[in-house]
């Protein structure tokens, strides 16, 4: 059964990074209408949030009821993982070159490695370093080397690696309380609420009800909200209450190989031989992590619920 939980936990992982990867497709439409990098975020973090609140209320009702202790842990999630490390790359993005602001992100599974090395006490194994290493040397490739990185924006770059690891272990710790529904429905109502105050709204909002089809700019909004947060959180949710965090983070780097899959195949965009050798050192990361150990797999420290 321990297999066959890991087997399943690595597949929602890898299909959330696979969605994730689709994000500059989305992207690229929205900001086509004028939004800014970060509007587009803020205009799919609610949407997303309304959509998880919706399958909440029927699905699972009691999913609302949040402790008054657990207050500082959701505000964590939203405002200290999702919205923060959201806000950073974006920012990084304006401050360096794009492939620069991706390769600091993907320091994620180090910062993982480490803080479920000193909170959970996971094993810091042969395999696990060896698939960050493939992993990390992949994205490098994939995203590509360039220059130009201040120390403004290699800070910035660090801290969006920083937030994006905080989801992985700070959502260990709320799965052992709630379930991955209600900690996906928390994270996002959490961090919509936040992003409404630093993007512009009123700006926003302008954007929206002068758009020439109003209804297919908030039909295409629903759409990057599903694709891109609903569908890829709630897999990597469920996939993280059965694998470590740091197997997780290492396995989402796939998003970025994704996302150079995409743009070769819808925007036509070259596949040099460096983003290929990458794309291979992040499928060998993946097969590395699932080889079965002597006497059977890693087992996971954190498994099932807690109260």
């Amino acid at each position: 059964m321990r297999d066959k939980s890991a087997a399943s936990g690595t597949a929602l992982i890898i299909l959330a990074g696979i969605f994730c990867g689709s994000m500059v497709f989305f992207v690229r439409l929205l900001t086509a209408y004028g939004f800014s990098a970060i509007q587009t975020m803020s205009l799919g973090l609610p949407a997303a949030a309304l959509l998880f609140a919706l399958v909440l209320l029927i699905k699972e009702p009691s999913g609302f009821r949040l402790r008054a202790r657990d207050l500082p842990l959701f505000l964590g999630l939203g405002l200290g993982s999702v919205l923060f490390f959201t806000v950073c790359y974006f920012t990084a993005i304006e401050l360096m070159p794009l492939s620069s602001a991706a390769i600091l992100l993907y320091t994620s599974p180090i910062w993982v490695m480490l803080l479920s090395l000193l909170f959970f006490h996971e094993r810091l194994t042969v395999t696990k370093l060896a698939a960050l290493a493939l992993a990390f040397g992949g994205c490098v490739l994939v995203s590509g080397l360039s220059g130009g990185v201040s120390a403004k924006g290699l800070l910035i770059g660090l801290c969006s690696g920083v937030g994006y690891a905080l989801y992985s272990v700070l959502g260990t710790v709320a799965l052992r309380r709630y379930s991955p529904l209600a900690v996906s429905s928390w994270t996002f109502i959490i961090a919509a609420a936040g992003s409404w105050f630093i993007s512009k709204p009123a700006a926003m909002l302008h954007i929206l009800a002068s758009a020439p089809a109003p209804a297919s700019l908030a039909l295409l909004v629903l759409l990057t909200a599903l694709v891109t947060a609903f569908i890829p959180y709630i897999s990597y949710t469920v996939g993280l209450q059965r694998i470590e965090a740091s197997r997780a983070a290492i396995l989402a780097t796939v998003e970025p190989m994704v996302a150079t899959i995409f743009g070769v195949a819808v925007f036509g965009e070259p596949l040099t031989p460096q983003s290929a050798l990458g794309i291979l050192l992040i499928l060998c990361a993946v097969v590395v992590l699932n080889l079965k150990k002597r006497g059977g797999v890693e087992a996971k420290t954190n498994a099932g619920k807690a109260e």
